[in-house]
């Protein structure tokens, strides 16, 4: 059994003693429940539909087999999309998503994810549980009948790739570009010509030229789909998402019916599953990196003008919906007061400590 396992049952355990009642009301308090969750990613990207296996094998484990929660990849039940209504709807009791895919419904929910320029992985995670977030996500949520719990990130994500260099901010016009979301949103003030295709059909519209370029993840899930074969120019960094969190979103109703040893086991699944994602694409991405550029892919950063375009696009656009929407010009102020004052820490700390260990590097 690994460490990471052995953490969460003594957590769950914890949090099972915490109900301090006797046995035979534990028995009664533990009720046999069967979940289905839909993720909103196919099951061919194992680290994230792995994640949700995960979560679900540790609620399993931690409950003796009374809690069970079958895990469906998107289109299985319902398309990728449209998980968070399936679950505002009682249809599933739960989803695998990331809640800015839902920013039609509230940009607010970007937040929830992470914006352009926003957050590092880690300070997504601080934000969400000490600065606000939760309850600023959760209170939007709440709307449409749903709660959510971190279960997932990614880290830094690749801008993807190109079929052509780029070289200013000129590049940009008329360029079809396969992302989506707010950061879509953002690029389409500088002239790209963001473009909604699924997954599956990326490779053969980079292929016919329907698009320009197309981003995903990163190294490992990138690689997968093949991409360098059709498009060899991969840039970095994905700056709309510096650090994408993403969610278990449940049904409030089905939430609140769950026993509180329940719902503490599961909020420690999913904190376990978090914590699991990230670890496993900081181990993947390096080797799925060099096997890219083994294949002739070029890495190419952004060019410092597109990035400093797209950095003042993003706030123009924030301010703009902040204007007209009182829960995102929240997120926004907290989002930026804490952001501030993390990168301080960061530059001190983190960034100083990266930055000398890079230079280092093959020195030892």
């Amino acid at each position: 059994m690994d460490k990471n396992r052995r953490r969460f049952l003594g957590a769950s355990a914890t949090a099972l003693a915490s109900t301090a009642v006797a046995m035979p009301a534990v028995a009664q308090s533990s009720p046999e429940i069967k979940w289905r969750l839909t993720s909103s990613f196919p099951r061919q990207l194992d680290t994230i539909f792995g994640t949700a296996q995960t979560f679900a094998k540790m609620v399993s484990e931690a409950t003796d087999g009374k809690f069970q929660i079958q895990t469906f990849p998107a289109g299985e039940l319902v398309p990728g999309l449209q998980a968070l209504d399936a679950v505002s709807s009682g249809t599933v009791e739960c989803a695998q998503t990331a809640t800015y895919f839902y920013i039609g419904k509230d940009p607010t929910l970007a937040f929830g994810t992470g914006v352009p320029f926003g957050f590092n992985s880690r300070q997504q995670h601080s934000w969400w549980f000490f600065s606000g977030g939760a309850e600023i996500i959760n209170g939007v949520l709440a709307k449409y009948n749903t709660y959510s719990i971190p279960a997932g990130n990614s880290g830094c994500q690749m801008g993807g790739f190109f079929r052509k260099e780029l070289n200013s901010t000129e590049d940009l016009k008329g360029l079809k570009f396969r992302i989506g979301g707010i950061g879509g949103q953002v690029l389409a003030k500088l002239g790209v010509v963001p473009q909604q295709i699924a997954p599956s059909d990326v490779y053969s519209a980079l292929e016919r030229g329907t698009i320009d370029a197309a981003e995903f993840v990163g190294p490992y899930d990138d690689e997968k789909f093949g991409l360098v074969k059709v498009a060899k120019y991969y840039y970095y960094p994905g700056w709309w998402e510096g650090g994408a969190m993403l969610h278990n979103v449940f049904n409030l109703d089905q939430w609140n019916r769950l026993p509180k040893h329940y719902q503490a086991i599961v909020a420690n699944a999913c904190e376990a599953a978090n914590n699991w994602m990230l670890a496993k694409y900081d181990a993947v991405n390096p080797p799925a990196l060099r096997r890219l550029v083994q294949q002739g892919c070029e890495l190419r950063p952004f060019p410092n003008s597109i990035m400093e375009a797209g950095y003042k696009a993003s706030f123009e656009l924030y301010n703009e919906i902040a204007a007209t929407n009182p829960a995102f010009k929240q997120a926004l102020d907290s989002m930026t007061a804490i952001r501030s004052d993390q990168l301080v820490w960061w530059q001190i700390a983190e960034y100083a400590y990266d930055n000398f260990s890079i230079r280092m590097r093959g020195k030892s």
